[in-house]
């Protein structure tokens, strides 16, 4: 095997930064491939190199294996890593590089063909002795034929793609009358998906957990594993936390899973890193379900309770040096559990969702490791895949460990872009998950009606302070002859600061007042809060609500915005008061302009219309609220320039009023 000096990640994001680090700490040079959506990216930056491989969708740049090879050797690399997803898994492209004289950081091409099948994945398995879950996997495709083979199964049963993965080509048949349908809307959902409709049907394992095990082989034959990974908890069959060791695992279980698994790799002459996956039933029995050629999303976990560097061996044996290790060395040390932070929302069934990173601030404590691939300022664009990080926290025990990563989503800040940040915490406190109860069903089961979190009183009340605190503060700056704390006072004491906010769907209606700097009283409705400004910078704040500490994030947008991060979930707060006050005071009445940000949705009036003052203008929608503009005065419209559908700034131009017997607004 030919030595290499630098390695080309043929990917983006997170991994790719991770694969990076590890490879210019053993001092090899890195290079970077990025499409023109990416070219401001953390992991551009961070390479020794970067070469543009095409515009932002997949198809016409990560997917295409000529434009990745030509950057390899435009670059003189040596080798390429393809961390996972992508080209990851495609034999073809094993073997284009081989072609090409580059080493592929990864099993050989006949291995990944093989696994890559899910099919023919289970015929080398059970030819192995390797156990595998009941089922078909034949090449007799027909609908009356697999029909046939699910009735011998039983019900219910599972309908797989035999290529691909994430769920897609995947369904759940419960009864034989629903077979035909899935078996269509599989095939074809498979198809579309990875250019092949064959399925393969299994015997349905209800509850289980979701186990794999990872696996190391080198050239010369030496293959071990690395203990167990538990992914039971998973939505759209996609895993979003993971752990290390399975929390249900006996000593005598994983012995003989990681014998399987063992048995698996050498049966296909593994190499490289790759993971064995099984699904464990409610009586510890286990099968076979599918091999990933790959470095997997959750390795991390892996090497905080072994201390290896999974990639540094990746890129050793690529070289075709031994391992160095045998099954003896490998001792699982502590537990190590990772959360996958996505842009989704969670409320509207976990619907990726793309914007801006306003604000990105990791977590910092020990035992604590965030990989991601973003920074502040990044966009989240619809091309790629949402996940923004990977936030991992390990302890010497699970519960310490859960805590640690409870407390690093909580600290963890990301503003602008919605996130499921709260919703992981939110697995971590219940009492499944804390007992090690969760099997694949799990997120079904505790969160049957998913929702966006109630905004309470206190919260708004945090926002209201805040909010309070940035006003004193703008007028002490701009030195308007009224010093910030003494803000809101007359000749006979303390006056109120109203504040509307909208948040979602809810709307609240609070006063603030104050006596002294930093101290207040918030009022909604007969509800009386007196919260304590202790300590703030510029994305934190402690306060003291009742007697009760509290750190909360935050984030003061413009025209009247405010972000709270609390406990890791994240409320949008828009105060309705101050964005009508400023629709007007920027308009002066006649100039309709928008008061932030966002999309013209409706424009109810054209030019000529006579409106009076109230009339309902237009709707602009922003951060997934509608505000409707009003008329400010009585009068005939002299000019529409705003334009329904358009994406339109703050300050913008929308219309122009003209009031009776006055002269024509200029604009």
């Amino acid at each position: 095997m030919a030595k290499f000096n630098s390695i080309l990640i043929a990917n983006r994001g997170e991994i790719a930064l991770r694969i990076m680090k590890t490879a210019k700490g053993l001092g090899y040079r890195t290079i970077a491939v990025y499409s023109q959506a990416d070219a401001d990216a953390p992991h551009v930056k961070f390479a020794d190199e970067a070469v543009c491989i095409g515009p932002a969708p997949v198809g016409e740049s990560y997917l295409v294996p000529e434009k990745i090879i030509e950057a390899a050797k435009h670059t003189n690399a040596g080798a390429i890593h393809p961390g996972y997803g992508f080209l990851s898994e495609n034999a073809d492209f094993a073997k284009a590089c081989t072609k090409a004289g580059l080493v592929f950081i990864g099993p050989s091409a006949d291995a990944i063909e093989v696994m890559g099948n899910k099919a023919e994945a289970k015929r080398r398995m059970k030819a192995a002795g390797v156990p595998c879950v009941p089922g078909y996997e034949g090449e007799d495709q027909a609908d009356k034929t697999l029909i046939a083979e699910a009735t011998k199964i039983g019900f219910p049963v599972m309908v797989k793609a035999v290529a691909g993965g994430g769920g897609r080509g995947m369904r759940l048949v419960q009864t034989a009358k629903a077979l035909p349908a899935a078996l269509k809307s599989a095939r074809s959902e498979a198809q579309n998906a990875f250019g092949n409709g064959d399925l393969l049907l299994e015997k349905a394992v209800i509850r289980p957990r979701h186990v794999e095990v990872q696996v190391f082989a080198d050239m010369s034959g030496t293959t071990i594993h690395l203990g167990e990974r538990d992914c039971s908890i998973q939505r759209r069959h996609q895993k979003i936390i993971e752990e290390a060791p399975c929390p249900i695992l006996t000593i005598e279980q994983r012995a003989q899973m990681g014998a399987a698994a063992i048995e698996a790799a050498k049966s296909i002459n593994y190499v490289g890193a790759g993971t064995v996956e099984f699904l464990l039933d409610t009586d510890g029995v286990f099968y076979f379900l599918e091999m990933n050629t790959r470095l997997q999303v959750e390795h991390p976990v892996t090497e905080m309770v072994t201390g290896l560097d999974l990639v540094a061996l990746q890129i050793k044996t690529a070289q075709g040096e031994d391992l160095g290790l045998c099954q003896d060395d490998i001792v699982l040390k502590g537990h190590a559990i990772e959360a996958r932070l996505y842009a989704e929302d969670v409320a509207q069934d976990f619907l990726p969702v793309t914007g801006h990173v306003d604000v990105w601030k990791a977590a910092e404590a020990d035992g604590v490791r965030v990989d991601t691939g973003i920074a502040t300022g990044s966009d989240v664009s619809p091309f790629y895949d949402p996940m923004l990080a990977k936030i991992i926290a390990w302890g010497e025990t699970r519960d310490i460990a859960i805590n640690r990563l409870r407390t690093a989503l909580a600290q963890t800040r990301l503003f602008g872009v919605t996130s499921n940040k709260g919703f992981l915490v939110d697995i971590l406190d219940t009492k499944t998950f804390a007992n090690g109860e969760a099997t694949t069903a799990f997120i079904n089961e505790e969160f049957a009606e998913l929702k966006p979190v109630d905004v309470s009183v206190r919260t708004a009340a945090i926002a209201a302070v805040l909010d309070y605190e940035n006003s004193a503060r703008s007028a002490q700056t701009k030195s308007l002859g009224i010093h910030g704390e003494l803000m809101n006072w007359g000749s006979s004491g303390a006056l109120l600061s109203h504040y509307r906010y909208t948040s979602g769907e809810d709307t609240i209606s609070l006063t603030v007042t104050t006596n002294e700097a930093g101290h207040y009283k918030v009022q909604c409705g007969e509800e009386i809060l007196n919260l304590t400004v202790l300590k703030r910078d510029a994305l934190e704040c402690v306060l003291e609500i009742d007697g009760a500490r509290l750190c909360v994030g935050y984030l003061a947008g413009d025209t009247g915005c405010m972000d709270i991060d609390v406990e890791g979930h994240v409320m949008n707060f828009r105060n309705q008061c101050v964005i009508t006050n400023l629709a007007h005071e920027i308009g002066g009445g006649g100039r309709v302009v928008a008061p932030m940000h966002g999309t013209l949705l409706e424009l109810f009036v054209k030019k000529g219309d006579m409106v009076e003052q109230g009339t309902r203008l237009a709707v602009l929608e922003a951060m997934k609220m509608q505000h409707d503009i009003l008329a400010e005065i009585s009068g005939t419209i002299v000019e529409c320039v705003g334009v329904q559908g358009d994406q339109i700034s703050a300050n913008d131009l929308i219309l122009t009023i003209e009031a009776p017997d006055t002269e024509p607004a200029k604009t």
